[in-house]
């Protein structure tokens, strides 16, 4: 399917609009965690802010295609954090949803926005040239931030669901390696589709 959809994935209106809608969603994201940044120590600032950090190595992605190039790097990043963390927030929305029995439109906007991240890192990993290094350091890179998150209590504020985080950072876990495990499959796949772009004049 993905050989019917390839020319619009390469088309360049499409990658801009791409970029800036991640650019744009990568800022409120930082901008939605500024209560809990405002609370957080200084040496685990780097750590909270989980998906518009991971919406931001798309960002790099994307604008590394438009230059006509690959970052694989940010590409392993990309894939795992936009799949783990965009999956995440969808099923805490659910949660509270089941618990309170009400979802207001931000919980609405925020899973079909967090939805759309993991699609996008999905869909355009066959375009990708990780390596198996890349892909060991982003899972390094989302465990650790397991432990950041369970372990010293960084995690996401969804106060609804206070009673709720050993079983959450339990689940938290297992996407991560469901999340590694989708990088691994679409992104290191050596039958995967050459994204080619020419470079603007």
């Amino acid at each position: 399917m993905i050989k019917y959809i390839y020319p619009l994935l390469a088309n360049r209106t499409v990658l801009w609009l791409l970029f800036w809608v991640n650019v744009l969603g990568t800022a409120y994201g930082y901008y939605w965690y500024k209560w809990q940044l405002v609370d957080t120590p200084p040496r685990f600032l780097l750590f909270v802010p989980d998906s518009p950090t991971a919406s931001l190595f798309f960002v790099f992605v994307v604008g590394a295609f438009l230059m006509g190039r690959n970052w694989p790097l940010m590409e392993a990043l990309a894939i795992v954090s936009l799949v783990k963390y965009g999956l995440w927030a969808v099923v805490m929305n659910l949660m509270v949803y089941f618990v309170s029995g009400q979802l207001d439109w931000i919980g609405l906007m925020l899973m079909a926005s967090h939805f759309a991240m993991a699609v996008e890192g999905v869909l355009y990993a066959p375009f990708y040239r990780m390596k198996a290094w890349h892909l060991i350091v982003a899972a390094v890179v989302v465990l650790h931030n397991e432990i950041i998150d369970y372990v010293f209590g960084m995690m996401p504020r969804y106060h609804t669901l206070d009673l709720y985080m050993d079983q959450i950072g339990y689940f938290t876990f297992w996407l991560s390696i469901f999340s590694i495990a989708v990088g691994y499959y679409f992104g290191l796949r050596p039958d995967r589709l050459t994204l080619t772009l020419k470079r603007s004049r």
